[in-house]
């Protein structure tokens, strides 16, 4: 909690003004929660009351009015450091900043009346206001407007927000050191750094037993990020005025009509260099965590809730805890792919496929019709090696691994998250908290109203049948994206089909093409190009697809913040999960599965033929595409989210250069970075969570699939850390006790990782069908797999094919060519039917899926029981602390009424209510 301090012995502005039961700081409507205010961009109108906005008083007399409103003055500029963080007496500490540029005409009336209106009734809630003329500003041309939160003001919203803060008892020890502590210490960063404040318990703060919390120093006591939060609520919901006879309230939509440019907490300093601040935390985060030199280092959590809040807070925290997990899957699946080229030359099938007189002399049937040749079997010599990197024994290991690793990794991040929960002061905040606040987006477009259950008081609420419509069109317009990706997903298959045909014939009979030709086959030709134009659509599509979520879950009209970001969750992975994994699946699953044979090929739309797989199997394909469409989509989102914001940064620095540096203040500066925006973590969570798709649904196909995650997610640390102390704007603190709705998205992923790897190494890797000869077909004991190619391919008469499908040339005189499948040969009693080896292997595939599911399953299920969410060293602290608070509370009780009987002679009544309170706290005690 907060560090001591001594206490100060200045009064604030409303303690010299306002009397001990002056109205406007005291008759709050308490809210049933502190939620966080930072969904969508408020655009209608709003019809709420005067009654139903807590910083909304008219009890000022005419003359505290006068007295307020004459402390919010331009001020001239006086000596002052441009880094100040404290309006021009050095003393009060600005909380929030507001700018605005003054305009000619109509519209610029109306701003600046909502601007006045909203500014003498943030003043009547108890705000301090000092304005910066535009003349000091660097373009001349904007004000900047300094809002101060006085200690009547924190200690109201304190207790109206339910902000838990440090009591005076507790019974705390200091952690002993231990000998990892100091094995692991050139990973660690500086105590002061990693502990900012001491460890205290703490209770939801009342301001009528202010006695019972370490208020050593009123200025120190309320971090700034409380503050801001504290600032942020009245701002959100101080009214300005009555447009079309409707009440108008909040920031959001004096933002989004112009009366306002921007709205923004200042950071305590630059981030390169201190100031005279005793606490210059964003150059210590910038220092010990946004540095690149520092990415082995671990991140100091606790200093980045107290700067940023719990919210960002417990984003890196889950970040880097996924990050410490991938490193034992990264170095599982390394040994894993270590293995496979170990063995590479020890592979019977790639030997055969390579011998000349093994693969040399099988002629295999034509992959197209008419433009395609015959063509032999060992020119696919290099790309059956490379494929038994990924396509070996230790694919069906790392397979089973990952389906525990997921489970290990999902139960472990519980029992962090619920440690974090007892360590910022979250154990009581309550999800259910956030559904009673309404959004103002809400209120102001719901015109009916009716009594809320729990609240017992008239609310806005939409009629079901406007919500049905809502509801109908969002879901039809999601239906409409998801089958526009479907569509071009089918567009790239068609591509593949016909491409494959011209790299097949410029291939043939290139010179030019020679040297490489081994490697660079048709096959693999095609199967990049067609990832690459893939990953260039699935860009394209998610630009687009952002900004109609975003547009139809604000048509939706969603009740609560919670509620409005659940659903735009939803709404973007249900769509990215479609658009990044489909092509995925369709190499895992489909290509190559409903081929046909050469006398009755399967046709796309009955005009193209279907893909096969290399006689290797299509792992290497879906190898190609998984390394594509993730590398491609780590690389581009790094570029996106640090590049672009920094050259924004780069080009408004340009501009203030030809301005005296003494001009530049801190708000200025803070007023050129970037807006975090209400959806920022949403963006860094949704990234992470595709990513673990990736590395979990197809990781049987690519161990390294981890490695490169690992990789990435050390750099996207410090990326996330270098943009958020220096390239944007402070963000308003919020609360949060959990990752929210991901977890259901992550454990969701990692039940369907179980089947999916089950079904790759089933049927898109060759592991089954090796088995199943191994053990029932093999003919020579002494080298089992030998043969196992040529049992793998079938016979063809090139007499039977079709007239379509016969290719224009045969300069081979080729008579029978081969095919990747499990028939009878012609001439025989079942021509071209499935052999009996194709049921075995057939009815392997469905054992070894159940077998493995089942498998996976029931270790997740116990390890799930096996693993508590939360620790019994955690739940002993918790319940301590309750007791501790609950005892200090009624000694505290216990107090004042002994004064008060001591002061005054009471009746028999309160001698009974004496004995009462003295037996709760006998009571406690003995719990």
């Amino acid at each position: 909690m907060s560090r001591s301090g001594h206490r100060g012995e200045d009064e604030t502005l409303i303690e010299m003004t306002l009397t001990d039961d002056i109205s406007v700081l005291s008759d709050f409507r308490s809210p049933d929660s502190a939620g966080d205010e930072s969904n969508g961009a408020l655009k209608d109108n709003s019809s709420i009351t005067d009654s139903e906005l807590p910083g909304n008083s008219e009890g000022l007399s005419s003359t505290e009015s006068t007295f307020l409103i004459s402390n919010h003055q331009r001020i001239d500029k006086n000596e002052q450091s441009k880094d100040s963080v404290f309006f021009r007496d050095g003393i009060r500490r600005i909380d929030f900043i507001l700018s605005y540029t003054e305009e000619t005409g109509k519209e610029a009336e109306k701003k600046a009346e909502r601007r006045k209106d909203y500014e003498l009734n943030l003043q009547k809630s108890g705000l301090e206001l000092e304005t910066e003329d535009k003349k000091e500003s660097e373009n001349g041309k904007t004000y900047f407007i300094k809002i101060h939160a006085p200690w009547e003001v924190l200690t109201t919203y304190a207790e109206v927000l339910n902000i838990k803060m440090p009591i005076k008892a507790d019974d705390l020890t200091e952690e002993s050191g231990n000998l990892l502590k100091n094995v692991l210490k050139p990973f660690r960063l500086p105590h002061e750094v990693m502990y900012p404040e001491p460890d205290y318990f703490t209770a939801p703060f009342q301001k009528g037993k202010q006695e019972l919390f370490r208020i050593e120093d009123r200025e120190q006591f309320f971090t700034p990020s409380i503050r801001n939060r504290i600032v942020y609520y009245i701002l959100s919901r101080c009214h300005y005025g009555d447009e079309e006879g409707k009440k108008k309230f909040g920031i959001k939509r004096l933002l989004s009509n112009g009366s306002y440019l921007d709205a923004f907490p200042l950071h305590d300093s630059q981030y390169c260099k201190k100031t005279d601040e005793k606490n210059c935390e964003r150059y210590t985060l910038y220092t010990h965590w946004a540095k690149f030199t520092h990415f082995y280092k671990e991140q100091p959590l606790d200093l980045i809730r107290k700067y940023y809040g719990e919210k960002i807070g417990i984003y890196f925290a889950w970040l880097g805890f996924y990050t410490e997990m991938l490193f034992y899957a990264a170095v599982v699946g390394f040994f894993c792919f270590l293995y496979g080229c170990i063995t590479m030359d020890d592979s019977i099938s790639s030997k055969e496929i390579c011998d000349p007189n093994i693969g040399g002399q099988i002629i295999m049937c034509p992959l197209c019709d008419k433009r395609c040749e015959f063509w032999r079997l060992n020119t696919t010599c290099e790309p059956s090696q490379y494929s038994h990197m990924f396509d070996n024994v230790a694919t069906l290991f790392f397979a089973i691994f990952m389906g525990i690793w997921v489970t290990l990794f999902l139960e472990f991040w519980k029992r962090r998250q619920a440690r974090l929960e007892y360590e910022w002061d979250l154990v009581d905040f309550e999800e259910e908290q956030q559904q009673l606040q309404l959004r103002p987006e809400y209120e102001s477009k719901c015109t009916e109203k009716k009594k809320n259950p729990v609240t017992q008081e008239m609310e806005p609420y939409l009629p079901p049948s406007s919500k049905a419509v809502r509801f109908c069109f969002s879901g039809a317009t999601v239906l409409f994206w998801i089958a526009l990706i479907i569509a071009s997903i089918i567009a790239i298959i068609v591509y593949r089909l016909w491409v494959y045909a011209a790299f097949a014939s410029i291939m043939e009979n290139n010179q030019t093409l020679a040297p490489v030709s081994n490697l660079l086959t048709p096959q693999l030709a095609t199967s990049v190009t067609a990832s690459v134009l893939n990953f260039i659509t699935i860009m394209i599509l998610n630009f687009l697809y952002e900004r109609v979520a975003i547009w139809i879950t604000d048509m939706e009209v969603p009740r609560t913040h919670l509620e409005y970001e659940n659903r735009l969750t939803m709404k973007m992975f249900l769509f990215q999960f479609v658009n990044y994994y489909s092509s995925c699946f369709y190499v895992a699953f489909f290509k190559g599965k409903f081929v046909g044979y050469p006398a009755d090929y399967t046709y796309l739309f009955g005009q193209w033929r279907n893909e096969e797989c290399d006689p290797a199997g299509c792992l290497i394909e879906l190898t190609t595409q998984l390394t594509i469409v993730m590398a491609g989509k780590q690389i581009w989102g790094n570029i996106q989210e640090a590049f672009v914001p920094w050259t924004w940064n780069w080009l408004k620095r340009r501009k203030a250069r030809n301005h005296p540096e003494n001009l530049y203040n801190r708000w200025e500066q803070d007023g050129d970075l970037q807006n975090f925006g209400s959806l920022g973590l949403f963006y860094e969570y949704l990234e992470m969570v595709v990513q673990f798709g990736f590395i979990t649904l197809f990781v049987a196909s690519f161990p390294l699939a981890p490695l490169l995650a690992l990789l990435n997610n050390i750099l996207e640390i410090r990326v996330d850390a270098w943009k958020l102390t220096t390239l944007f704007k402070r963000p308003v603190a919020a609360k949060a006790h959990s990752i929210g709705v991901w977890q259901e998205i992550l454990n969701s992923i990692a039940i369907l990782s179980v089947v999916t790897n089950a079904f790759i190494v089933a049927f898109t890797s060759d592991m089954i069908p090796r088995l199943v000869y191994y053990y029932a077909y093999t003919q020579d004991t002494d080298t089992p797999m030998s043969g196992y190619i040529n049992s793998s391919l079938s016979v063809f008469n090139v007499a039977d094919f079709k007239e379509q499908s016969m290719p224009t040339e045969n300069d081979m005189n080729v008579v029978s060519c081969r095919y990747r499948d499990y028939r009878y040969p012609p001439g025989h009693e079942k021509e071209y039917k499935t052999t009996m080896q194709y049921w075995h292997i057939l009815a392997a595939k469905m054992a070894f899926i159940i077998i493995m599911e089942h498998v996976v399953f029931l270790f997740k299920f116990f390890v799930a029981w096996l693993i508590p969410d939360v620790s019994s060293e955690v739940k002993a602290r918790v319940k301590r602390e309750k007791f501790l608070t609950q005892k200090i509370l009624h000694e505290y009780e216990l107090e004042m009424l002994k004064e008060k009987l001591c002061n005054k002679s009471q009746p028999l009544s309160n001698d009974k209510e004496f004995i009462a309170t003295k037996g709760k706290v006998e009571l406690s005690a003995s719990m």
